[in-house]
């Protein structure tokens, strides 16, 4: 049996699809979610096989949500959608499945059906996700925070996930490293750091070949030997 998550903004939405894929005795609906930044959470704890995400939410969209998912770790993705015949053709295109709202019981059990014979590649449905994220989702103790991926100074990873600290704050999100390093302006400067180039102060060379980032608001980002070159081949030192 199939494990899934449905994220839809719609609370009704996701009863009525939940319902569903529950009578199909082929899948289990594990969790729901009300929105791209707590479907991102669940998906990384929770680890479905497939999670049904509807494309037009609030804030993050479904497509700018797929774009947040890292291609080693990702499950099946099923687009559930408003959209009529017309608007999808692109998603048809890419070779991968969706669902028209109001989601019919029918066709339901055809995705199920193909869900548990030959799975897609999940190459092909990334190629509708953004190249860049505009935005990077947050998640703490009581808030949720949508930080412009521009302000992001650095981010590392620690035991706690991943950190990202702007000039004001940090928080923590649920990208991972390799997402934000493909998809954000922030380079890789240690096994467990990014830096984004435009919040270099200075660059203090230590022994041994490491250095030390100082940024524009006075932290400290360490930076290993094997990727200092190219962060001076960046800043113009040869």
């Amino acid at each position: 049996m199939l494990s899934a998550l449905v994220i839809d903004d719609e609370l009704l939405a996701r009863e009525e699809l939940s319902e569903l894929l529950e009578e199909s005795n082929k899948v289990k609906v594990i969790d729901t979610a009300s929105n791209a930044i707590e479907g991102l959470k669940k998906i990384n704890q929770l680890k479905p096989d497939v999670v049904f995400l509807d494309i037009q939410m609030p804030q993050i969209t479904g497509i700018e949500l797929l774009g947040m998912l890292d291609p080693d770790t990702m499950p099946k993705v099923v687009f559930v959608t408003a959209y009529d015949q017309y608007a999808i053709q692109a998603f048809e295109d890419n070779a991968f499945d969706y669902l028209l709202k109001p989601v019919d019981p029918q066709r339901l059990d055809k995705t199920i059906c193909r869900l548990g014979k030959v799975h897609k590649k999940q190459a092909d449905i990334r190629q509708l996700a953004p190249e860049q994220l505009v935005h990077v989702p947050c998640i703490g103790l009581n808030r949720i925070m949508i930080i412009p991926a521009e302000e992001v100074q650095f981010a590392h990873s620690d035991i706690t996930g991943v950190q990202v600290q702007t000039r004001e704050q940090s928080a923590t999100t649920q990208l991972t490293l390799k997402v934000l390093e493909e998809k954000t302006p922030l380079l890789r400067c240690h096994r467990q750091y990014l830096i984004n180039i435009k919040s270099i102060k200075e660059i203090k060379l230590l022994e041994n070949g490491l250095a030390e980032i100082i940024t524009c608001s006075g932290h400290t980002v360490p930076v290993s030997r094997r990727y200092l070159k190219t962060l001076k081949e960046m800043l113009g030192f040869h």
